[in-house]
């Protein structure tokens, strides 16, 4: 915890979201609300002034929009930035461009039902998160936010990896096969990857699933996000990558080559039928105050009988969601993998999962699609029945 109040600074031309956040956050003894701003042109002034330690921004204001003003904070005066956007297409396709820029969340602007307690509990979980964030971090092979930026700046008017057991389950020769759409390279129809992401995750997740090769097992994703986020996240992926990425709808059968994003405000689960792996969403209850949660798609994914068949991935995010699901794959003898603390936005995911003994690998982001790459290709391609090889802890560039 904080030995002192974290200052946040609200920038928003409306009112009445500036009312609503203020007050809600008002009785949390850990943030502070040192000032609000109506655009981007007093929020310079604010943050000359008040040295806040976290902003959270619009990004449709007068006079200059919040995406300019962002881009022009990061150059200068790197700081944690939390952006609140609008529900509508246009509103998620900048939400995103958002976070390409330097943002490390997307919350949905508030209003309605946003004064909530459940709301109002994540927006100040989130600024708690991120106000440990070092803008300053490395970003797969590069760093961002070298410029430090002193308070004067000018603004325009880890954990060491757990001893990994071999991997040498035995591939059963009665699992049907499904072909590759491009190589026609064989696949066991059990074979799948799953991965999972919170705070930070978006950039992470395009860094990886961008540098892969279409001839993949398919690929089911739960990455933390709000409705109607989610569905222009997955398009925007898919305009990018090689492989075909999208939204999952109910009853999605998952193949080779697809890659499967769990709609925000819904859990995703996997079931077997007699030949693949099918998508079923619900909207139970949250789990860590999440729906997607990880956990609900690892923990499908063992009961539906993934175990040695299957990849694990957690990557950058707040809390512990999708930890104690690593460990159940884990003990599938599925083949787990946790970013490492130094290519993460925030490591709190990874670094339960870690401490809980669920990652046999602990990779920097640039490694994940290596790892990946050997999965498909020591394991995908080895004949039926025999012994599946072990996965190095350091793999090779991904050859995508």
């Amino acid at each position: 915890m904080p030995t002192e109040r974290i200052r946040l600074l609200i920038v928003d031309d409306s009112a009445v979201v500036r009312k609503v956040v203020s007050d809600g956050l008002a009785s949390d003894p850990e943030i502070e609300v040192v000032g609000t701003a109506t655009d981007p042109y007093v929020a310079r002034d604010k943050i000359l002034k008040l040295n806040p330690d976290v902003i959270t921004l619009d990004i449709e204001m007068p006079r200059m929009d919040g995406l300019t003003f962002l881009k022009i904070l990061m150059a200068h005066r790197p700081m944690p930035v939390i952006i609140m956007s609008s529900l509508t297409q246009e509103g998620s396709a900048k939400a995103l461009d958002a976070l390409n820029a330097g943002a490390v969340e997307v919350l949905a602007k508030p209003g309605g039902s946003f004064s909530s307690m459940e709301d109002i509990s994540r927006l100040a979980r989130t600024i708690k998160e991120v106000a440990r964030v070092k803008l300053a971090r490395q970003r797969d092979t590069s760093v961002v936010g070298d410029a430090a930026a002193s308070p004067r700046a000018t603004i325009p008017q880890q954990a060491p990896a757990p001893t990994a057991r071999p991997l040498t389950p035995q591939i059963q020769p009665k699992t049907p096969q499904i072909r590759s759409p491009e190589t026609g390279r064989q696949y066991p129809a059990r074979q799948i990857i799953l991965m999972g992401a919170s705070t930070g995750g978006t950039e992470a997740l395009k860094a990886v699933l961008t540098a892969l090769p279409p001839d993949l097992p398919g690929c089911c994703i739960v990455q933390h996000i709000p409705a109607v986020f989610s569905r222009a996240f997955a398009d925007r992926l898919n305009t990018l990558c090689r492989l075909e990425v999208r939204e999952a709808v109910h009853g999605d059968v998952v193949k080779p080559g697809l890659v499967l994003i769990a709609p925000g405000g819904f859990h995703m689960i996997l079931k077997w039928t007699t030949a693949h792996y099918v998508v079923e969403l619900n909207q139970a209850p949250p789990v860590h105050h999440q729906r997607p949660a990880v956990d609900v798609l690892f923990e499908s994914a063992v009961r539906a009988g993934c175990g040695p068949h299957a990849m694990g991935i957690l990557m950058t995010g707040m809390g512990a969601d999708g930890a104690a699901g690593l460990l159940k794959l884990r003990e599938a003898k599925a083949f787990t993998v946790a970013q490492n603390k130094e290519t993460c936005v925030v490591f709190g995911m990874p670094q339960e999962a870690i401490r809980m003994g669920a990652a046999q690998r602990v990779l920097p982001l640039g490694q994940i699609p290596g790892a990946i790459h050997c999965y498909a290709n020591e394991v995908c391609l080895a004949p039926v029945g025999n012994i599946r090889p072990s996965i190095p802890t350091n793999p090779p560039a991904s050859r995508a």
